[in-house]
């Protein structure tokens, strides 16, 4: 049990430490335009928002919002209680949760394998599925249709929780673009430090859902989720502080985030229609994948 909870914490210190190494990189360049007061504020006050609230509340808003029947106070204490009525609400609604977070991830992956620039670090397959950008709003469209189909075949909570999974997928998509266009006009611009401060708050935020949601795959236990996403949390702040350079040249780190992102958004998909899927399988596939990719960065960077 001990032994299963510090695989699973280590799983999701992994897989949000490497999630966040975009944010991270974000974060440094904006904050070496800034003044040396706006950065030790960010880096102290900033990085404990970023890991106790923003990282800290949204497990709970997730699960309350799946979970309107209770309080957001029940929410709360359900993850330090055991209290039987409110635990076994939540897990009849992990399910919709579940789909949810799986589509979306499902989503986040394949946006990324069409559509975003990146290094190859599958060259064949990478290049490909790039070459056929064109297809990945068609693909997601019969994806979402096949998930809902069988979903609605469980309850129309759970089609529902499909649609939802790909709309969050959507919104965020469209506030992350927003952020780099703003990112570049920061950069080149002579906006107040306090400006800046607030957009990189808004920016942690967003890169957070990925995280947080992407939790769910290792385990519903809040507790674990905190301390795990908390651990990555300030390991990339240690990253933003003293070794961003360095972190930028393992050039396939992305990749490795996102063919984790797949395999947990699929874990997630499978589970909520019930399949059984081991605790340790998601941790462990995210620590082999994760190096995997950070082996590949290795020796590319002996190369170069």
């Amino acid at each position: 049990m001990i032994f299963s909870a510090i695989f699973t914490i280590l799983g999701l210190s992994v897989f949000e430490a490497v999630s966040s190494v975009d944010n991270a990189i974000i974060n440094a360049e904006v904050l070496s335009t800034m003044g040396a007061r706006a950065r030790r504020w960010f880096l102290t006050w900033g990085m404990l928002i970023a890991v106790f609230l923003v990282r800290g509340l949204l497990p709970f808003i997730i699960i309350w919002a799946f979970n309107t029947s209770l309080t957001p106070f029940q929410v709360f204490s359900a993850a330090w209680s055991s209290d039987p009525l409110v635990v076994e609400s939540i897990q009849k609604s992990a399910p919709i949760l579940l789909i949810a977070g799986g589509v979306f991830l499902l989503f986040l992956f394949l946006h990324w394998l069409f559509l975003e620039e990146k290094k190859f670090g599958l060259p064949k397959t990478e290049k490909f599925f790039m070459s056929k950008g064109v297809w990945f709003y068609a693909c997601v469209s019969i994806f979402l249709t096949v998930i809902a189909w069988f979903a609605l075949k469980e309850s129309n909570l759970m089609g529902f929780g499909a649609v939802v999974g790909s709309t969050l997928f959507f919104i965020t998509h469209g506030f992350k673009q927003n952020a780099e266009e703003q990112e570049r006009k920061l950069l080149g611009s002579a906006q107040s430090d306090l400006s800046k401060l607030f957009f990189l708050e808004i920016i942690d935020t967003t890169f957070s859902i990925d995280g947080v949601l992407g939790s769910f795959a290792f385990t519903l236990s809040v507790p674990l989720i905190l301390l795990g996403n908390g651990v990555g949390a300030l390991i990339v702040r240690q990253v933003t502080i003293s070794n961003i350079e360095r972190i930028k040249k393992y050039i396939y780190l992305k990749n490795g985030a996102m063919y984790s992102i797949l395999v947990l958004g699929v874990i997630m998909i499978l589970h909520s229609f019930g399949f059984h899927i081991p605790e340790y399988l998601s941790p462990l596939v995210t620590v082999v994948i994760i190096s995997f990719f950070f082996w590949k960065s290795k020796i590319e960077l002996r190369r170069s």
